[in-house]
């Protein structure tokens, strides 16, 4: 039996912004520890209002200056003017950064809904052609297999997805799912529409079940039923609840490699031992480890 694909998926990290000393040391723990297996890129989230700008911009610098990795920051439109947002993509390549996540943002906490800064980028897509205006980035955008929660129809989704492309953006990171057919579905409508930029699914590992359901509920993605029955009665066992994380990870990613998918986001919330097991699982392993014989 062979236990490690022939054809090793490539992998990226995303990681958000320590707010304390405690999560300082946590995240910076995953990513010596995630280094080692040679990803892609790392990026670095942006406070869903653009509140964390001073602490993704000091994260990436210093995954910059201690790691080599490639590391990605994320901008939004929240919370900026045009201005604004061009200077910090200009300091951001004057450090040496060439790959920015473009996101429209959510509206801040206590805001109804999302309104433009009068001065910023309206959209994503805004976002996207402006930032390709301060340099030649290389910029990825979000996809949603399950529609954006804001968006009245798929149709209108796959439209906006379309338009981020078109603006120059490389490619598209899906939003966490758990359903493989819900993103096999997504790449043939998205096909469908036009679009030929590589579209990576993006994988949540589950630490804790009802963080998971929070986080689904609040960006329309679905958790189905055999997803809960795996987790039922492990809210006190935490062992447990990793290895089956794990396996509903390793499981989702083979089932989509063997429909030709090859390269996969990982969403590690700043802890390696899920993402660094499931990538072990699946042969992305550090370059000095090699198996027997």
């Amino acid at each position: 039996m062979n236990e490690i694909p022939e054809n090793k998926p490539h992998v990226s990290f995303e990681f958000f912004p320590p707010n304390s000393e405690k999560t300082e040391a946590t995240l910076w723990k995953s990513v010596e520890r995630l280094k080692s297996l040679s990803p892609r890129f790392v990026s670095v989230t942006y406070g869903a209002d653009g509140s964390t700008r001073e602490r993704t911009h000091n994260a990436v610098a210093r995954i910059v200056r201690e790691t080599g990795l490639t590391a990605v920051p994320h901008l939004t439109c929240v919370g900026a003017s045009r201005g604004e947002i061009d200077d910090i993509a200009r300091a951001y390549w004057d450090m040496g950064i060439r790959h920015l996540v473009a996101l429209r943002g959510d509206p801040p906490k206590d805001a109804e809904r999302y309104e433009p800064h009068p001065d910023g980028y309206a959209y994503a897509y805004d976002l996207v052609a402006g930032l390709k205006n301060v340099a030649d980035f290389d910029i990825s955008v979000a996809a949603y297999p399950e529609v954006h929660p804001e968006a009245p129809n798929p149709l209108f989704d796959l439209d906006n997805l379309k338009r981020k492309l078109d603006a120059g953006a490389t490619r598209a990171i899906t939003q966490f799912f758990f359903d493989s057919n819900v993103f096999l579905r997504f790449r043939d409508l998205a096909a469908t529409a036009g679009i030929d930029s590589p579209i990576v699914p993006g994988i949540l590992p589950i630490t804790r079940f009802p963080q998971l359901t929070r986080f689904a509920e609040s960006c329309g993605a679905t958790v189905p039923d055999w997803l809960r029955e795996r987790f039922t009665g492990l809210d006190e066992d935490a062992e447990t609840r990793q290895m089956i994380a794990a396996s509903v990870a390793i499981e989702q990613v083979r089932t989509l490699q063997a429909e030709g998918v090859e390269e996969f986001h990982f969403y590690t919330l700043n802890r390696y031992e899920l993402t660094y097991a499931i990538c072990h699982a699946l042969g992305v392993r550090p370059a000095t480890t090699e198996t027997a014989a």
